[in-house]
């Protein structure tokens, strides 16, 4: 007999295994390692308006907290994690490394780099050699000796593509990052020999991320759990199926979906979840937008990239979850010169029911932990109005 499931356990199941519902407290670097290692893969990018996204994961789970703490968790020399492209730009365990040793074998092989590898070997020769000599430097301080020299190949494109050319083929690391550019040094000086050295066949290494992905995401389709690390479908399902036959995961029905889904065995399955976030774009729950729209209703496209008379909900908006729903989304700016939070737009999720008391305390607590004093309000979604004057009967 397959299991079957409701789609509210299912929403439960997931957001468990993702850290939500837990008892909160202070939080220290222990709270941090803990949150990150459940989640395995932490993505990256560079869009601030309102904060970087690698760092609210760890605040719409845990709460507020010192964001230097999770700079020296994951950025400091000789960290327990490092930088790879795993999903996307992500940080990932150190002991995970080598999981992708089979990737970045497959990299060099890759149509987007072995014609301007093949076409600049000696760009390649002279980062390795700035890098032995100097590292770790940003591509700024490489490009600003590449351009004492001479030839058709020196400038910025050519250092940071070539840069980035080794950090795919895993002869480079990121070590550190300043003001969150990346400072890039040898691999051999920041990964341990027995690390640098192992090799995990492709299947026992896809296997591997496959039982990570799934009992991060507690339950999920094999569309899931391949994307949880960007992974094909056909190797994604072979693993899965070696998994069931391990015991590791089990094939269940969860009501509502069209596809069949798998239950990580250690996964639990809560009476219900209490929690109060806005997550990031990037965040496991909602960065696989198919998953988001079956799990929780919720269609979500970021609209970064849209022009502004374009844009539907706002530049940068953050998903509300309340307890096990995603009921809206909020458009936030961290105007730090003026000290406010500004509330861009606020929108609800269809006839979603949205307590407007814990919104205002979740703006609160992160307008504190940004260091902001004041909350404002723009005049845009049709949560906007109601917000705002209940914030402002609040205080």
């Amino acid at each position: 007999m397959v299991d079957s499931f409701s789609a509210a356990q299912a929403r439960r199941i997931a957001l468990a295994a993702q850290g939500f519902g837990r008892p909160r407290g202070p939080v220290g670097t222990r709270q941090l390692n803990i949150a990150l290692q459940r989640l395995a893969v932490l993505q990256l990018d560079s869009v601030n308006v309102f904060e970087r996204s690698h760092y609210l994961p760890f605040f719409a789970r845990l709460g507020p907290y010192d964001k230097s703490l999770l700079d020296r968790l994951t950025f400091r020399p000789k960290s327990g994690y490092t930088e790879y492209w795993a999903h996307q730009a992500a940080v990932i365990p150190m002991e995970h490394r080598p999981l992708w040793h089979w990737s970045m074998q497959k990299w060099r092989t890759h149509k987007h780099f072995v014609p301007w590898a093949s076409e600049h070997p000696e760009m390649l020769d002279f980062l390795r050699a700035e890098l032995r000599d100097k590292g770790p430097l940003t591509s700024g301080q490489v490009e600003h000796d590449a351009n004492k020299r001479s030839g058709p190949w020196w400038g910025w494109s050519d250092v940071k593509t070539g840069l980035e050319t080794l950090f795919f083929w895993g002869e480079v690391v990121v070590a550190g990052r300043t003001r969150f550019e990346r400072r890039y040094d040898l691999a051999e000086r920041h990964v341990s020999p027995e690390l640098l050295a192992r090799e995990i066949p492709q299947d026992d290494a896809v296997r591997e991320l496959v039982r990570l992905g799934a009992r991060a995401l507690g339950v999920g389709t094999v569309s899931d759990i391949a994307d949880y690390y960007r992974l094909l479908q056909a190797p994604t399902k072979a693993a899965i199926r070696d998994l069931v036959d391990s015991g590791e995961l089990v094939p269940v029905q969860v009501r509502g979906w069209d596809a069949p889904a798998y239950l990580h065995r250690y996964a639990r399955i809560p009476r219900r979840v209490e929690a109060a976030a806005l997550l990031s774009p990037f965040d496991p729950v909602v960065w696989e937008r198919d998953r988001a729209l079956r799990m929780f209703g919720f269609h979500y496209r970021i609209e970064i990239y849209t022009p502004a008379p374009k844009r539907v909900f706002g530049y940068y908006t953050l998903p509300l979850l309340i307890d096990e729903a995603l009921v809206g989304r909020i458009d936030l700016k961290s105007d730090r010169q003026a000290g406010v939070l500004r509330v861009q737009s606020a929108w609800r999720e269809g006839e979603a029911s949205v307590d407007l008391d814990r919104v205002v305390a979740l703006l609160d607590e992160t307008a504190a932990w940004q260091g902001l004093g004041v909350v404002e309000f723009a005049d845009r979604g049709d949560l906007i109005g109601p917000l705002a004057t209940h914030y402002r009967g609040r205080h």
